[in-house]
């Protein structure tokens, strides 16, 4: 029986993760869009939309939801990196013109 806390990797060696976790910006950005298109789908009844709208609108929510916490993620770590480089540069240890 395999322990719990032992990650487990693939064939390749990489650690499965979530489907949205390389999305990047545009990618959360297009989920959010998608998200909002098939609320709207579910609004107005096309078809293909279930019986009980409650659940159109709750797959809606879920995709926009995950699009938002992405974006938030990736430029949050986009300011947090920002904000180390700045530092760097104010403590003296940037490299110089020659790349040292």
């Amino acid at each position: 029986m395999p322990d719990k806390d032992v990650e487990q990797t693939d064939e390749r060696g990489h650690i499965p993760g979530p489907w949205w976790a390389d999305l990047g910006t545009w990618g959360a950005v297009t989920l959010i869009v998608f998200g909002g298109l098939a609320a709207a789908w579910v609004f107005f009844r096309l078809p293909g939309t279930p019986e009980e709208p409650a659940s159109g609108y709750y797959g809606a929510s879920k995709v926009i939801a995950i699009g938002l916490v992405t974006v938030g993620c990736t430029l949050l770590g986009r300011r947090r990196t920002r904000g180390a480089a700045v530092e760097e540069t104010k403590n003296g240890n940037a490299p110089d013109a020659t790349g040292r």
